[in-house]
């Protein structure tokens, strides 16, 4: 057996500004609250579990850099700044195609990658 990631949890002063931000990527999330926890919103992608969680008295998560493909840059960077991303990188070409790096509400460093056609 591999090992394989399988959830990734931020935390957030607003989650339902941080729901906006990450369904502008195109995210889809559900509500959920385990046992007496706390409300949170949960997204699936290949199966990785992405949630959010509000601040509360955790740990604060904006150290974490998050990593996301997508379709087109130029769309995703569009529908991010129209929620409030500061672009920390504008689009640059590498090795792994074209890149750019934004800040989400809460501070996250949110990296975008489009590979090339090939």
């Amino acid at each position: 057996m591999s090992i394989s990631l399988n959830l990734l949890v931020i935390r957030g002063a607003d989650i339902a500004r941080a729901q906006r931000f990450y369904e502008a990527l195109g995210l889809r999330f559900t509500r959920e609250q385990h046992g007496k926890g706390p409300e949170h919103l949960a997204a699936e992608l290949d199966g990785v579990v992405f949630e959010i969680y509000p601040l509360g008295k955790g740990p604060a998560t904006d150290g974490v850099r998050l990593g996301f493909r997508v379709p087109s840059i130029e769309s995703a960077l569009s529908s991010l700044q129209q929620e409030g991303a500061h672009v920390a990188t504008p689009p640059v070409p590498g090795p792994w195609g074209l890149r750019a790096v934004v800040i989400d509400p809460d501070g996250h460093k949110v990296e975008l990658a489009q590979a090339d056609e090939q």
